[in-house]
């Protein structure tokens, strides 16, 4: 069964008229069960983490200034997020929400959580609509409880998973992978264990050749044995803040040789959706459901 994280929390906790298009993480579950590609029985609402977690990952002294609301005007400024304990428990619900769907991964294959992918926040601070990274606390508690010894982490957002690399870094059992637009943001990148700078205007053909011949090369020397995939869709041609020429078809395209890679080298995959800034809200929910019905159609 594909289970998949989601809670109101996610679209609730930033003041209306927010330039973030929180709306998605309403209209993406919605779609998907009015078309049928779930039920309700596929959805779990998850908690708030136990701040262990979190300090497994980030610095306690960036913890304890964000819980208790006590970031710099310029700190909160570079999240881009107005702070509030609304806030900080939204992103508490997302964190749990990525480990337990890496849990269901372990049980089912595949897991998703509807949002996360929060990679720009570092061990000491938050950047880029990210305040804790999700894709490395659950990295770091299935390492820490022994549930898996080699983590790919394969982010396709267009944006550097800049904060992942900083976090890991020095750390040989997680790889990280980022496919990403190279004069977009962020400006300074970190350095991953692969990096792959797109030029602007990158078509589908293009990409989807570099990734198929990365994730194979990767798989093949790496040989992970959990995959955590940030599967933004701000590659779209029609993004306001991508710069790149994907359509739906090669975003699609694009995730289905993700998960196909893992399924058929049975690797246990969790997804976490990233961003998607298109004008139209509908091409941001059509590129996001596209990844889940992906995952019922090979899994399930």
């Amino acid at each position: 069964m594909l289970k998949i994280a989601w809670s109101e929390k996610y679209a609730h906790a930033l003041p209306d008229g927010h330039r973030f298009p929180m709306e998605k993480y309403t209209l993406l579950p919605e779609q998907l069960l009015y078309e049928g590609t779930v039920s309700e029985v596929n959805f779990f609402t998850p908690q708030s983490i136990d701040p262990q977690y979190i300090v497994n990952t980030h610095k306690e002294t960036y913890w304890e200034k964000l819980v208790s609301l006590q970031l710099s005007k310029s700190e909160i400024r570079k999240t881009g997020f107005p702070l509030s304990r609304e806030l900080v428990e939204r992103e508490m619900h997302i964190m749990h929400g990525s480990v337990q769907c890496c849990l269901y991964a372990l049980e089912y294959g595949v897991s998703m959580n509807i949002a996360g992918g929060t990679h720009h926040a570092f061990t000491d601070r938050g950047e880029g609509f990210c305040l804790l990274n999700d894709i490395a606390i659950s990295a770091n508690y299935l390492l820490a409880h022994q549930l898996a010894e080699r983590i790919l982490v394969v982010d396709l957002d267009v944006h550097q998973g800049n904060g992942t690399a900083e976090i890991f870094q020095h750390e040989s059992r997680v790889f990280t992978f980022s496919m990403h637009g190279a004069h977009n943001y962020p400006m300074h990148k970190e350095k991953s264990d692969l990096d792959v700078d797109l030029p602007d205007q990158t078509d589908d053909a293009t990409y989807l050749k570099l990734l198929d011949r990365h994730l194979k090369e990767i798989l093949a020397k790496f040989q992970p044995d959990f995959i955590i995939f940030q599967s933004g869709v701000d590659v779209l041609a029609t993004d306001k803040l991508g710069r790149m020429a994907l359509s739906i078809e090669g975003c699609k395209q694009r995730d289905h040789l993700v998960l196909s890679v893992a399924k058929l080298n049975q690797i246990p995959l969790m997804a976490c959706m990233g961003g998607g800034y298109s004008q139209r809200i509908s091409h941001i929910v059509e590129a996001h459901a596209n990844t889940f019905r992906i995952a019922q159609e090979l899994y399930f």
